[in-house]
Order: C-alpha cells, then structure tokens, then sequence
C-alpha cells in the first residue's frame, strides 16, 4: 500500500512538472493584436486611406517572414473621422475590449493629443505617424511619434522667408486646430526673430469652404506674402484669394504636397513655395526605393507621405516587439533604444527625453 502510494505521489509530481513547462514554453500569444486609429472617412479620409495601405503592407511582409518572434500581428483599425471625440472613443474601444499594447495613429495633431492622457493613463503606447504639433512632444511617457515637430518645419520656413525671399511682411491664415495653432506659432517666431512683422493674423475651421472675409482683411493688412497652414481646405482658398484680386506669394506647409489642393486650385496654385519633410518616392536610397516597389506593385499606384510614415510606424512597432517582447512597457522601453533605423523617410532614432523620432 505504501509503495502504491508513492507511485502516486511520483505521477503527480511528475504531471505537475510537464503542465509547469507547458505553462513556462507558451509565454508567447498565439497571435498580437495592435490598433490602428485613422481619417477612414471625413475630410482626412484621404490621408487615411493611404496610412491603411502603408500599414498593411508593412504588415504583409512582417507576417510573410514568420511575424514577430514566429508571432503573427494583426492590426484592428478603428476611424477617428479625423475628430478628437470619435478618436477617445476609437482608443477606449481598443485598450478596453480588444486589449492591445500599442496603437498606431492618428495622422491628425488634434486627435493625438486629444488621446494621448488616456494612453498614458491605461500604459497603452501610442506611435503616431504624422502628428507635427510641438505639444506632442511632452504629451507623455507612451506618446511617440515617427515624423518631425513642426518645430523644425515651421522654423525652416520663417528663416527662408526672410533670409532666401527677402520678404519682410506676411500675413498668416491657417486652419483652428491644433496642428494649424501649433505651426503658425513656430512660424510666426522665427519670423519675428529674424526682424519679419505679421500683417494679420486670420483663421478658419477644418472643411471651411468661404474665406472671403479673412482674405479681405489679409489684402488690407498689405502683406508681402501670405503663410497658409491647413489641409485641402487651402485649394478653395487660393482659388478665392485670386478672384478678389490677391496677387501675392504663397508660403505653406507639407500639406500642400496633397494633389487634391492642386486639383481644385487650378492655376492658383502657380507659384507656392512649401516646406516638406525628407520623402522623397523618387529617391535612389535603398529603404525609399524598395518600400515604393512594394507599395506600387500592390497597390498600383505612388505612395504619399502618409502612406510612407505608416509604413515606417508598423516596423518600428514590430522591431520593438523583437527587441523586448509584447507588452506595452515593454514595447515602449524598446522604443527608446531604436537609434539610427534606416526608416523610408530617413534616419530614424528615439530620445528618452521627447519620445520623438527624428
């Protein structure tokens, strides 16, 4: 009787340490799941299409190769409309119900900052691909981004202004947001240090269509050039600004690079001078070159900025991933050690003190 009971005790020991090990050997998930909050639809739905695709290609070739730690992602989208409410909605959703550890997005400054205390709030990492707004920058511990402040952007164009146009007069119009109220500041700083005077300084909302009114008394301030900082508003706007007779030099953002601003301004457009980030889809760098290819023979068709800096978003997620593993700290403290990743869009590294790729 007693050897019987010794032999049972073996057995369960010897259970107890096969379901120990499977335990221990199953640390990974089966799969990870990782938000994406875009523009899918609204005035931003344009840029938010093409994030999708810079997403999802990035996403076919991360799974085609075995996924991450021979762990497959997979990206549930949620769509912000390009609006800060329908994007705190869009992220409770994510990090309440589908549980994830990072999420990608949004391309909108607004909405990324709108978000970013629930992140931090819920340790849920944030990597936004376009968000430029300076305030970005101290959003957070979790708060990333994988483009440029608009610091840099809007410094760039004050100094140019003044140093390389000569120009000593301007009057500015960008749209009420906080992308627009972000880069209007840099701008208009830099501008001023330099010895420029603001004529005026004139906003509208997003997806305005009349600008008379602020066109009016932008001629009346008798600038020499006009900085205008918006989305595709910025097509009927220099549309308008010709048929009440300003004939003036146009300055504006990387915003302008959207073909639909062209489109609707027509021969208005002739002439604007805009500041853009390094991306360049006819560039001969290695990493520009092969995510083009890709993106065209997927997609048959260029990709812009935005597609591009997606792209660049859900590799860098994925490399994190690699690097410390699947939780949300974890994937953020991998974050601050990526310095020097050769990113479409260019030299890619992370500062523990901004969060910020650059």
């Amino acid at each position: 009787m007693k050897k019987f009971w010794i032999v049972i005790s073996l057995f369960i020991v010897v259970a107890l340490v096969i379901v120990l090990v499977v335990i221990q050997t199953k640390k990974e998930p089966d799969i990870i799941k990782i938000g994406a909050i875009l523009p899918l639809t609204g005035d931003g739905a344009k840029y938010g299409e093409a994030a999708k695709k810079g997403i999802n290609l990035a996403l076919e070739e991360i799974n085609g190769q075995g996924g991450v730690k021979g762990t497959k992602i997979k990206t549930i989208f949620e769509d912000t409309q390009g609006d800060p409410k329908a994007g705190v909605s869009a992220v409770q959703k994510l990090i309440t119900i589908d549980k994830v550890p990072a999420i990608i997005g949004d391309l909108f400054s607004s909405v990324t900052l709108a978000v970013a205390p629930i992140m931090n709030q819920n340790k849920t990492v944030l990597l936004s691909p376009a968000s430029s707004a300076p305030k970005i920058t101290e959003a957070g511990d979790y708060i990333f981004r994988n483009c440029a402040s608009d610091i840099f952007e809007g410094s760039i164009m004050g100094r140019f202004a003044t140093n390389e146009l000569g120009l000593k007069r301007i009057a500015i119009l960008y749209i009420n947001n906080d992308y627009g109220v972000g880069i209007r500041d840099v701008f208009k700083k830099t501008f001023i240090s330099e010895s420029g005077l603001i004529t005026v300084e004139e906003t509208f909302e997003q997806g305005a269509t009349d600008f008379r009114t602020q066109l009016t008394k932008v001629k009346g301030s008798n600038p020499q050039a006009v900085y205008i900082v918006g989305y595709k508003e910025l097509g009927q706007l220099l549309k308008q600004a010709r048929e009440i007779g300003i004939k003036l030099q146009f300055l504006s953002t990387v915003m302008f690079e959207d073909p639909e601003i062209i489109k609707i301004a027509g021969p208005a457009a002739e002439g604007v001078i805009y500041s853009a980030r390094a991306y360049d889809p006819g560039s001969m760098d290695k990493s520009t070159r092969e995510f083009v290819t890709k993106y065209m023979h997927r997609y048959n068709e260029s990709p812009d900025i935005f597609a591009a800096l997606s792209y660049d978003a859900m590799k860098i997620l994925s490399l994190a991933i690699e690097r410390r593993g699947f939780t949300s700290n974890k994937i953020k403290d991998a974050l601050y050690t990526i310095k020097h990743y050769p990113a479409v869009v260019g030299d890619m590294s992370y500062s523990p003190k901004t969060g910020q790729g650059g």
